[in-house]
C-alpha cells in the first residue's frame, strides 16, 4: 500500500488552500483491529442494507472499488473514481463547512483516514473512513446524485458564516476528536459540551452557512428517499450506522417531507435523529437547493448582503453590478433608501474580475484596506458603467481631469482623474485618482494625503458570498484548526490484542487447530469483553467443522451477552 498523497486527473485541477488540508494514508496505521472493525460494518452493510438502501448503494460499491474485506486505500479509490469524474483525499477529521463545500465542488471527495474504535463501532462522532468511504463514495456513482453533491458544494462554499459557526466548527472537532481517543478525559468532553450547549442557545439568527449546514446533514448525511410510508436510504451517516440505519426506520423516527424548511432544523451529531426528510427522488433535492440559494446573498446581493458580510467579520467578496470583485474582510456599509451607497474593507483587500485578480490590485496595492461609493451620479440618469466613451467625455470623466463626482446618496469624490480599467467587452471597472478627496456630509472618508484614491464602479451590488474572488490573492492557511486527532502510544495488552486479531484473521486462508485454541485461552482470561475476536474465531471455526471450538465459542459469547447485555445485538446471529 501507499503512503504518498495519490492523484488522479480531478485531483490536478484543486486550488492550492484546499491541498493544505490534504495528507497522505498512511496505510501501515491500519491495525488488525481497524481492519476487522472494518469487515464487520461492511459485512453487516451488505446483510441489511440490500433492504434498506437506495438501489445505487450497492451498484455504488462496486463502481468506486469499495472492497468488504479490507480499508480501502486512495490509490485504488482513485483509480476507479476518476471513471466518474471525482477524486478522494484523506484529511485529519473535520474540516471547515467551507473548505468541506469547496472539495464537493471541484467533485472530490474527503475522506477521514482514521477508523472508529471497536466501542464505536455502530457509530461514530467523529468522520471517519467507514463514514466516509463506505457512506458518500458508493453513492455518487449515480450521477443525479453526483451532480447534486457537486453544486451543493458550489453554493455552499460561497454561504457566509457568522463567528458562531467558526466557534462551533472548532468544538464539534473537538469533541469528536476527544470522544473517538482511545484514553477519554471525560472532563475535557463535559466541557466541550458545556461549550456546545452555550452556542447553540445564542439568539443569534442562524447564519446563510448555519442553514445550508443543515440542509447538507438532512441529505448527504441522514437523508431518505422515496415515499414517507416506504423510503430508502442514502445519506451517509445511516449508510455508514449499521444501528442507526435500522432504527431510523422505526416509527418512532418522524419523516417529514423534505422541503427548504429543512434549513431551519437544527441538528445534534452526537445523538440519533428523531425526525428525518425524506425527498421523492435525487432531482427534488437539487430543487429546494436552488430555492435556499435565491435566499442566499450570492444571489440578493444588495445592502442585506454587504450586512451579512460585515457581521461575519470573515473574508468576502462583493461583487458590483460592472463584475468587479471586491474581496476582503468589510467593515462598514453606508446605506440610503436601503440601498448601499458606500462600502469600507480594513487589511488586505484584492480587486478582481472573473475570478481573476486585476493587475496593479493585489493585496499588497490595499493592504490597507479599500473603500467605494456605490450607485449612480447625481442628475444624471446614465451609471458611469454604462457610459460610452463620448457620455465619459461629455460629463469631463476622462484622464487629465480634475473632476468632483456627486453619487445620488450624498458620496462625492474630487480629485484629477489619472486612468481608468476596463474589462475585456470596453466597460469601465476603476477610475484612478490623485490628489483625491471623498466625502459624505462633513465625515471625511479619504484624504490627499493618503495617496492614489482607486473608485470602483458599480451601479449596484449583485452578488455577496463568502470568501475571495480568486484564491491565489489570499493566503488562507489560517484555515486549518489547531486542533489535531489524538493519536495516543498503544500499550503492551494492545499490541498484543492486535496480534491475536492478525493471527485470527489469517486463520481464514490456513487452518490451525493449535493457534485458534491458544488465541481462544488468550481471549477468555486476558480480553473476556472483546467479542468482535471471538466473534471472528467463531465464523471461521464453522467454516472448517471444528465443532467442539465452535461450541466453546458460543457457550462463552452467551455468557458475554448475559454480562453485557448491551452488546448482544452485536454478535447474536
Amino acid at each position: 500500500m501507499l503512503n504518498q498523497i495519490t492523484t488522479n486527473p480531478v485531483l490536478d485541477q484543486l486550488p492550492k488552500h484546499l491541498l493544505q488540508f490534504v495528507m497522505p494514508q498512511v496505510y501501515e496505521n491500519y491495525s488488525p483491529i481497524d481492519q476487522a472493525v472494518w469487515r464487520y460494518v461492511m459485512q453487516k452493510n451488505i446483510q441489511i442494507l440490500p433492504h434498506l438502501a437506495h438501489p445505487s448503494y450497492l451498484r455504488g460499491l462496486e463502481q468506486t472499488g469499495i472492497s468488504i474485506d479490507q480499508i480501502p486505500d486512495m490509490y485504488g479509490m482513485n483509480r476507479i473514481l476518476k471513471d466518474i469524474g471525482w477524486a478522494a483525499v484523506a484529511v485529519d477529521g473535520f474540516i471547515p463547512p467551507q473548505a468541506f463545500m469547496a472539495f464537493q465542488a471541484y467533485n472530490v471527495l474527503v475522506i477521514a483516514s482514521d477508523i472508529r474504535q471497536l466501542n464505536h463501532i455502530e457509530y461514530t462522532p467523529a468522520p471517519d473512513i467507514i463514514h466516509e468511504a463506505a457512506g458518500h463514495a458508493p453513492i455518487i456513482a449515480n450521477p443525479d446524485y453526483a451532480e447534486y453533491l457537486r453544486r451543493f458544494g458550489e453554493i455552499g462554499s460561497k454561504a457566509i458564516s457568522s463567528s458562531l459557526d467558526f466557534d462551533m466548527y472548532e468544538a464539534a472537532r473537538k469533541l469528536s476528536i476527544l470522544k473517538e481517543a482511545r484514553f477519554q478525559d471525560k472532563q475535557a468532553i463535559l466541557a466541550v459540551e458545556q461549550d456546545i450547549e452555550k452556542i447553540q442557545s445564542s439568539s443569534e439568527p442562524p447564519s446563510e452557512m448555519a442553514q445550508i449546514r443543515n440542509l447538507h446533514w438532512w441529505t448527504v448525511e441522514y437523508g431518505l428517499i422515496g415515499t414517507l410510508d416506504d423510503p430508502k436510504i442514502y445519506g451517509a451517516g445511516l449508510l455508514s450506522s449499521i444501528g442507526e440505519s435500522q432504527a431510523c426506520m422505526n416509527q418512532k423516527v418522524k419523516k417529514l417531507p423534505y422541503t427548504i424548511d429543512a434549513a431551519q432544523q437544527a441538528f445534534d451529531i452526537t445523538k440519533e435523529q428523531p425526525q428525518l426528510f425524506v425527498t421523492p427522488n435525487f432531482a427534488h433535492l437539487s430543487e429546494v437547493l436552488e430555492e435556499f440559494a435565491n435566499t442566499m446573498a450570492l444571489r440578493k446581493g444588495g445592502l442585506s448582503g454587504v450586512q451579512k458580510a460585515i457581521a461575519s467579520k470573515q473574508l468576502a467578496t462583493v461583487e458590483l453590478s460592472t463584475g468587479l470583485q471586491i474581496s476582503g474582510v468589510f467593515t462598514n456599509v453606508l446605506s440610503d433608501d436601503g440601498k448601499p451607497i458606500y462600502i469600507q474593507t480594513k487589511g488586505k483587500t484584492a480587486l478582481a474580475n472573473k475570478n481573476k485578480t486585476l493587475i496593479g490590485h493585489e493585496t499588497e496595492q490595499h493592504a490597507d484596506g479599500f473603500g467605494s461609493p456605490i450607485g449612480k451620479l447625481k442628475g444624471i440618469n446614465l451609471a458611469i458603467e454604462d457610459m460610452s466613451p463620448r457620455d465619459l467625455k461629455h460629463y469631463n470623466i476622462y484622464e487629465n481631469e480634475r473632476i468632483s463626482l456627486e453619487f445620488e446618496g450624498g458620496i462625492k469624490v474630487t480629485g484629477d482623474i489619472v486612468t481608468g480599467t476596463r474589462n475585456l467587452k470596453g466597460k469601465i471597472l476603476i477610475i484612478k485618482f490623485k490628489n483625491c478627496l471623498v466625502t459624505y456630509g462633513d465625515q471625511i472618508l479619504f484624504k490627499p494625503g493618503w495617496g492614489i484614491y482607486d473608485m470602483a464602479v458599480g451601479k449596484s451590488v449583485r452578488s455577496v458570498y463568502s470568501g475571495p474572488a480568486d484564491y491565489n490573492s489570499f493566503d488562507l492557511n489560517q484555515m486549518v484548526s489547531k486542533t489535531k486527532t489524538i493519536h495516543q502510544d498503544k500499550t503492551p495488552e494492545l499490541k498484543k490484542l492486535e496480534n491475536l486479531y492478525d493471527a485470527v484473521h489469517q486463520l481464514r486462508s490456513s487452518w490451525n487447530s493449535t493457534i485458534a485454541e491458544d488465541a481462544f485461552k488468550t481471549v477468555k482470561s486476558e480480553y473476556p469483553e472483546d467479542w468482535l475476536l471471538s466473534f471472528n474465531l467463531l465464523a471461521t471455526s464453522k467454516h472448517y467443522n471444528q465443532n467442539k471450538l465452535e461450541e466453546s465459542l458460543t457457550t462463552h459469547l452467551n455468557d458475554l451477552a448475559k454480562r453485557k447485555p448491551e452488546l448482544a445485538h452485536l454478535f447474536k446471529e
